[in-house]
């Protein structure tokens, strides 16, 4: 698999302050992006694969919630993931 136990713990690590942050807004949303950025590629290759788009737009709804939810209650953690991930201009 693309993404390995290692990968997950240094995403969690990075993002979420300590690697058993698992749960975190932060935490969630990195993962995501590195899923999201990921289905992207395969595709850009695989351009009939139905089952991959529709969960890379199941993806892309649930990131876009959690970015919701820390926009509402915490403006400056969502500025600042918003800037580490390079997201939105």
């Amino acid at each position: 698999m693309y993404l390995t136990n290692e990968s997950k713990r240094d995403i969690f690590k990075e993002h979420g302050g300590v690697e058993t942050n698992t749960g975190g807004a932060e935490s969630q949303i990195a993962l995501f992006t590195t899923r999201i950025n990921h289905l992207t590629e395969h595709l850009k290759i695989n351009k009939k694969d139905h089952g991959t788009e529709k969960a890379l737009m199941s993806m892309v709804g649930k990131r876009k919630q959690l970015l919701g939810y820390l926009k509402k209650y915490d403006i400056e953690r969502y500025r600042a993931i918003i800037a580490k991930l390079g997201l939105r201009k």
